[in-house]
């Protein structure tokens, strides 16, 4: 279990992202969080923006689960704010609204989370700090953090925000992981992968204490589809990631999902699936004991260099 910085609670390593439940029966939406449940996760992730329209998965999670009780404080429940229909916005009024809308679909008094979506370049970190307190003080949100946010878009938010940024959701698999692999090419000419397209977020996270949220933990990019079973790309990734898997008596997925969790970066990795079977599988990855030697295996075989 992981511990938010300010939260007396802890948080499992593994989320489920829940932007694809809005096809789904309330019973169908019943046995997916049960088995995450079941599986050891406790956090789940949505967004204002996840479904056909505003609210729409959140407010189906909502009347699916009953989160009364023990069970409603056994959960870190998190959801997103900030991108609207062609631009981003981090005024103070739509932050706040906008989690009062959350707030009523999930049919819960709080958000244990609340992430920025996207970087809004207009931002002015005065209206955010102005909504954070007054959903801080309102007791309608515990934790505060971002989404796809460089170190300078951090460190200009918190010139206004009081309260600790405790999580950054970004982009990362084994064969989409520029954030990690820049780093380890450093300093050499030439070399696409020493470009540092992050400003180094990874060492940021980890000197600051903000847990990094790994989404699309099985893309081999943005949205490209997943490298997992891709031989025609990832022929030597699937060879290693099979033979792991095998060792270890678990699932490609689990594979996937232990090189993210094995950084002692302590990251978090976030199913975007609806099959509780798949769940399942992937959690399993939560605590692979992965040795440096297989970690940076999976890492050569999908394409990096290791000077």
């Amino acid at each position: 279990m992981l511990p938010f910085p300010t939260a007396d609670r802890g948080a499992s390593n593994v989320v489920l992202g829940l932007m694809r439940i809005s096809k789904l029966t309330d019973d169908e939406i019943r046995t997916l969080y049960g088995t995450a449940r079941d599986a050891g996760v406790t956090v789940f992730d949505h967004a204002d923006i996840y479904g056909p329209t505003r609210h729409e998965c959140e407010a189906r999670f909502g009347s699916a689960v009953s989160l009364a009780g023990a069970e409603r404080e056994a959960i870190v429940l998190q959801s997103k704010v900030g991108i609207r229909p062609g631009f981003f916005d981090f005024s103070r009024e739509h932050i706040v609204r906008t989690v009062d809308e959350s707030l009523a679909a999930l049919r819960t008094e709080y958000l244990d989370v609340l992430l920025l979506h996207r970087p809004d370049t207009l931002v002015e970190p005065e209206e955010v700090a102005a909504a954070f307190d007054e959903l801080a003080d309102a007791g309608k949100v515990r934790d505060f953090g971002v989404s796809n946010h460089t170190p300078g878009q951090i460190e200009l938010l918190k010139t206004a925000v009081r309260q600790p940024l405790v999580a950054n959701q970004v982009q990362l698999s084994i064969a989409h992981c520029p954030l990690i692999a820049s780093g380890i090419a450093a300093n050499m000419g030439g070399l696409d992968q020493s470009v540092d397209r992050d400003n180094g977020l990874l060492d940021y996270s980890r000197l600051h204490g903000m847990t990094l949220q790994a989404w699309s933990p099985f893309q081999k990019g943005f949205f490209d589809g997943v490298f997992l079973g891709d031989r025609e790309h990832y022929a030597e990734l699937n060879d290693v990631v099979d033979e792991l898997a095998a060792k270890y008596e678990v699932t490609p997925s689990a594979v996937a999902v232990g090189w993210i969790t094995r950084h002692p970066a302590n990251m978090q990795v976030v199913l975007g699936t609806t099959n509780p079977g798949r769940v399942v599988e992937s959690a399993a990855g939560s605590e692979l004991p992965l040795t440096r030697e297989e970690w940076y295996r999976l890492f050569r075989a999908a394409g990096y260099v290791v000077p």
